[in-house]
């Protein structure tokens, strides 16, 4: 890969159990599932808890079922977040350009690294032996000339593994998969693709690409032949900014008291801005999501003139939106709030409610993340979420 570009993608192996079983030494060589509730779902699950079936996104009552002796932990947000930052930062020390995709995984392109750090499967190596080192947990590094079989290799050495896909064997690697291993192909397109015979990445590699164009879309169909062939012109984009900030809770029993609910709202959106606030956006649209006990879901957002990040001012403009559903007797089985067209926060005139005080809620706001600097995340709350509250269990 001399002449060409390198892309790592480098994946965490079950983040949030690996995060889990490091934490509680107890935890070792046992299954081990992130979430809880039987109405919750699953969101991590180890490797010993996959023998038995469980997959993530998988209803937590399903999976108690799968495996009664596994243990089922609630998951910890703010922890996967400090571990993801320490091992984000061990991928700075590598390159400049890493994209992260989510907490657990990013891509790293060290085409210009190579000269004095080594080659991408030398890079790859020493990433592998420093995340383990400094925060014992393992991941698994693909390495390609591109982003998309730079993915498919990581997914393919997992658990702990090194796979480097030469680009004279990309064809190779790639034409046996399975359709669905191709981005962009979920459940919907991957039926269309099997109603036209399509099953493996070869199949849609070797149909026309204007057949695949007039069966998909524009679209779809360009995209689904591009890759098919390998194809993939996706630079390394360092330092995306978040696109949105969202939290949301599942009832461990369906809601009818509006009082509680509301209390729910509140306590989401204080849990959603103050990751606003530590990232430095505001958010310029506010969303509310919710979901009935018959699982129909609607959602609703609204705008503001200019861009906030207070809980009081997103959550009065929540309450608004939620106010508007006329509710009051609905059984709600999930709640959530969304931030949306976050913008950088600094240098931002914020918004003034009619009626705010010059000194009013931006200060409390502010005494509140003082105080949990200082003291840790909860130890101030607004004085409505410190009486009895509903019993969520993490969506």
């Amino acid at each position: 890969m001399s002449d060409q570009q390198t892309i790592l993608h480098v994946d965490m192996d079950a983040f949030y159990a690996s995060v889990a079983e490091r934490d509680d030494p107890t935890l070792a060589g046992r299954a081990v599932v992130v979430g809880a509730g039987a109405r919750g779902v699953v969101l991590s699950a180890n490797y010993q808890a996959r023998k038995f079936g469980i997959r993530a996104a998988m209803p937590v009552g399903q999976a108690q079922r799968l495996a009664p002796q596994a243990v089922f932990v609630p998951p910890d947000h703010q922890r996967y977040s400090e571990v993801s930052r320490a091992v984000m930062e061990i991928f700075s020390q590598y390159t400049p350009l890493v994209e992260p995709i989510s907490l657990d995984e990013a891509f790293l392109d060290v085409t210009g690294s190579r000269r004095l750090l080594g080659s991408g499967r030398e890079i790859g190596e020493k990433i592998r032996a420093q995340v383990y080192e400094a925060e014992k947990i393992t991941c698994s590094v693909g390495i390609a000339t591109t982003k998309f079989i730079a993915k498919l290799a990581s997914d393919h050495c997992k658990p702990n593994g090194l796979l480097e896909v030469d680009p004279d064997r990309v064809i190779e690697f790639l034409h046996p998969l399975p359709a669905n291993s191709i981005w962009g192909v979920g459940p919907k397109t991957n039926e269309e693709l099997k109603r036209l015979g399509l099953t493996t990445v070869r199949d849609i590699a070797q149909t026309p690409r204007q057949t695949l164009i007039r069966a998909l879309g524009e679209a779809t169909g360009a995209h689904l032949y591009e890759l098919a062939w390998g194809r993939d012109y996706r630079a390394v984009t360092p330092d995306e900014p978040d696109k949105s900030i969202s939290a949301a809770e599942t009832f461990a029993h369906d809601l009818e008291d509006q009082e509680l609910i509301l209390r729910e709202l509140l306590r989401l959106t204080e849990k959603a801005t103050a990751r606003l606030r530590e990232r430095k956006l505001a958010a310029q649209t506010i969303s509310i999501k919710v979901r009935f006990a018959d699982f129909k879901t609607i959602s609703r957002s609204k705008t503001v003139a200019l861009p906030i990040d207070g809980i009081q001012e997103c959550y009065d403009v929540a309450r608004k939106l939620y106010a508007a559903l006329k509710l009051d007797r609905a059984r709600i089985r999930l709640i959530g709030i969304g931030l949306e067209g976050l913008v950088d926060s600094e240098g931002t005139p914020s918004q003034m409610l009619l009626g705010e005080r010059d000194r009013g809620w931006r200060e409390a706001t502010a005494a509140l993340d003082q105080a949990s600097a200082r003291f840790g995340r909860g130890s101030v709350r607004p004085a409505r979420l410190l009486s009895e509250r509903a019993d969520p269990e993490e969506a």
